[in-house]
C-alpha cells in the first residue's frame, strides 16, 4: 500500500482590492497614461472590471496615497503626475522603529553621493562655491558654540547638488535628512566632535574648488561615518540611547 501524500495547502488568492490596484496599474502603464489624463469615473471603471463601485474607490484610494491617482469632484479619476511627494510625507510612518531601515537609507545615500559627486564638481558654479563657503562659516560658528547645524548641513547638501537640477535626487536628500531626524528619536545623536564635522565639509568644499573628484569622493564616506557608528552600536547593544562614539553624526 503506498503511502498517503499530504495534501498541500492551496494559495490565497490576492485581495479584490490588491488584484484591482494591479489592474488599474497595468492600464496606465500599457495605454502611456500621464499625469493628468482621464482615467474613468468610478461607476464606469466599476462596469468594465466587473466588480462593485465600493471595491473600485477602495483600490482607487489606496493608490490616491502613494501619489498615482487624484479622484476629482468625487467620480473622476486623474492620472497624477510622477512625485516622491507620497513617499516623502509617508516616511515617519514607513520607518516605525526600525533602525535598519534607517541605516540601509544612510547607506544608500553614500553611496549616491559618492556616485554623483564628480558630475557635480564640473557644472558648479563659482557663484555657488561662495554659498558653500557662507554654509561652511555657519557650521564653524555654531560648532565652536557646541551647537547642532543639521539644518546647515542640509542645506549644504542641497546646494551641492541643486547644478544636478534633479529633482528625485533633491527628494532623496530630503529622504536622507527625514531618516537622520528618525534616527534622533531612536537613539542619541548627539554629535561628540561638530570642529570635525565642519572640517569634513570644509575638506569636500576644497575638494571641489580643486575640481578633485577622487578626494571629494573620498568625504562622504567619512561624514557618514559618525551616524553609522552610532547605530551600529544600538543595534548592537539593544538600547535606544547607546553613548557616543568617535566621529560626528550629522
Amino acid at each position: 500500500m503506498s503511502a498517503t501524500r499530504i495534501l498541500r495547502p492551496l494559495e490565497r488568492p490576492p485581495l479584490l482590492h490588491v488584484s484591482l490596484q494591479d489592474s488599474l496599474k497595468r492600464h496606465i502603464v500599457e495605454n502611456a497614461l500621464k499625469g493628468g489624463d482621464i482615467l474613468l469615473a468610478e461607476a464606469m471603471l466599476a462596469r468594465n472590471l466587473g466588480v462593485s463601485r465600493n471595491s473600485v474607490r477602495e483600490a482607487v484610494k489606496a493608490l490616491e496615497s502613494l501619489g498615482m491617482l487624484e479622484t476629482r469632484r468625487g467620480i473622476v479619476v486623474f492620472v497624477r503626475a510622477f512625485s516622491f511627494d507620497a513617499m516623502i510625507d509617508n516616511l515617519p510612518y514607513a520607518l516605525g522603529q526600525s533602525l535598519r531601515d534607517i541605516e540601509e537609507i544612510i547607506e544608500f545615500r553614500k553611496t549616491l553621493e559618492v556616485a554623483i559627486v564628480e558630475r557635480a564638481i564640473e557644472r558648479i558654479s563659482p557663484g555657488d562655491l561662495v554659498a558653500l563657503r557662507k554654509i561652511l562659516d555657519e557650521m564653524r560658528h555654531k560648532a565652536e558654540r557646541g551647537e547642532s547645524f543639521a539644518l546647515a548641513g542640509q542645506a549644504f547638501d542641497s546646494l551641492l547638488f541643486r547644478v544636478l537640477d534633479n529633482r528625485m535626487l533633491t527628494r532623496m536628500i530630503e529622504v536622507f535628512w527625514l531618516a537622520f531626524r528618525r534616527a534622533a528619536e531612536l537613539i542619541d545623536t548627539e554629535n561628540p566632535d561638530p570642529m570635525q564635522t565642519h572640517r569634513d565639509h570644509e575638506a569636500i568644499v576644497e575638494a571641489v574648488e580643486q575640481r578633485d573628484a577622487s578626494r571629494a569622493r573620498e568625504r562622504p564616506a567619512r561624514r557618514y561615518h559618525g551616524i553609522s557608528t552610532l547605530i551600529a552600536a544600538a543595534k548592537a547593544s539593544g538600547s535606544k540611547h547607546p553613548s557616543t562614539g568617535e566621529g560626528s553624526a550629522s
